[in-house]
């Protein structure tokens, strides 16, 4: 069994165990950090929003070597002196094309940005206009879905485990990883497009999923804990995710893998397009809701749980009853300690005989002794 293996199965009995609900104040601090970060990003930098969602004019077009012809293109659409294209966006896209934005231009001023675009060296380029108000519907349409999911989620939850409280922690979580994934893309400044909107909703599920995992095995673990005096719900809560750890840690990277190679071509080797603005909200995503099902979701059910007034008598009994073993132990403990310090062990039966013979005698019964000294002598004497 590789050590891997053996470590899982330490965890999963409670021989090792992590104290990740106990310690709940650092990972929360640690999560409230990384989530002013993101809202700082937020603020101050703000998302870049593509031009699904702003309108303007895109034109894709042909060109050697993309690369190196970036700044060569954006150079010549700026040449253009039309104050729609001041600021164009420039990125190769693949090894062989090369896509150029701008805000909304009339038909004149598009077709003198296609050929300042095909002066510097590009052929069939392809001018498409897009409206904001297509971005516009998009993004309405997403907030609707991302409000249909949570109230599914918490119908989900409470309908499955009885319990708003997981119900709570679950949403909690699920905000953590939506306010880190957005964050990281303030911070990075990559496009906000459909795609990365597909991207967001699908974390959603997966970040679910390792919550639920998770929540199911406290469920199993803290199955009758109300009559219990052996542990309380934070250490059976607590013991599920370590009993869960391996799992989740082996799930993430399983899916992390084949993500982070897409999110490598997309944004090394082709350079743009959907399949980056996916795989960076889906890495992303992926990796903080690993984090959130075990750092933020299970310490705070176990702490909405523990204010319950049956959990706090529960936890009473428990302290009790430790209190007296322990102290049962100490008194144990004191007496074998008493006992060795009383000397050694008491001398066999025949050391004791030969004490006693070598002992001498007491005037009273040497006298007493002496009358049949005198007739035993007189006897022999006769003879």
């Amino acid at each position: 069994m590789s050590k891997a293996a053996q470590l899982g199965a330490r965890l999963y009995r409670g021989d090792v165990s992590i104290d990740f609900v106990g310690r709940r104040k650092t990972w929360y601090l640690a999560s409230l950090l990384i989530v002013l970060v993101a809202l700082a990003a937020l603020v101050f930098r703000g998302l870049n929003f593509g031009i699904e969602f702003r309108g303007g004019v895109e034109f894709n077009a042909q060109i050697a070597d993309p690369s190196t012809k970036v700044e060569e293109v954006t150079d010549a659409v700026v040449a253009t002196e039309i104050e729609a294209a001041a600021n164009p966006v420039v990125v190769s896209s693949g090894t062989d094309a090369i896509r150029v934005q701008t805000e909304p231009l009339t038909t004149d001023e598009r077709d003198a940005v296609a050929a300042a675009i095909g002066d510097a060296g590009a052929t069939e380029v392809n001018p498409t206009s897009i409206g904001p108000t297509w971005g516009a519907t998009i993004a309405e349409k997403a907030l609707l879905g991302l409000l249909v999911f949570v109230v599914l989620v918490v119908l989900f939850i409470w309908a499955y485990f009885r319990e708003w409280r997981m119900s709570v922690s679950a949403i909690v979580a699920l905000a953590h990883d939506v306010l880190i994934t957005v964050g990281v893309y303030a911070l990075t400044g990559f496009e906000v497009t459909p795609a990365t909107v597909t991207g967001l909703l699908t974390i959603l599920g997966y970040s679910l999923y390792d919550t639920v995992v998770v929540f199911d095995k406290v469920r199993e673990n803290t199955r009758g804990i109300n009559t219990s005096t052996r542990h309380t719900y934070s250490q059976a809560a607590n013991l599920a995710v370590n009993q869960t750890l391996v799992r989740s840690i082996n799930t993430s990277i399983a899916a992390l893998l084949p993500v982070g190679a897409i999110l490598y071509v997309g944004a090394f080797q082709l350079g743009s397009g959907p399949l980056k603005d996916l795989a960076l909200a889906l890495f992303v995503g992926m990796a903080a809701g690993a984090y959130s099902s075990i750092f933020i979701a299970t310490p705070l059910l176990a702490q909405l749980k523990m204010r319950e007034p049956a959990m706090v008598a529960q936890s009473k009994r428990v302290t009790a009853r430790r209190t007296a073993s322990e102290r049962d132990q100490a008194r144990a403990a004191e007496k074998s300690a008493a006992t060795a310090d009383d000397g050694a062990s008491p001398a066999p039966a025949g050391a004791v005989a030969t004490q006693a013979a070598a002992r001498p005698r007491s005037s009273a019964a040497s006298k007493r002794a002496q009358p049949q000294r005198q007739a035993r002598s007189q006897r022999g004497k006769r003879r």
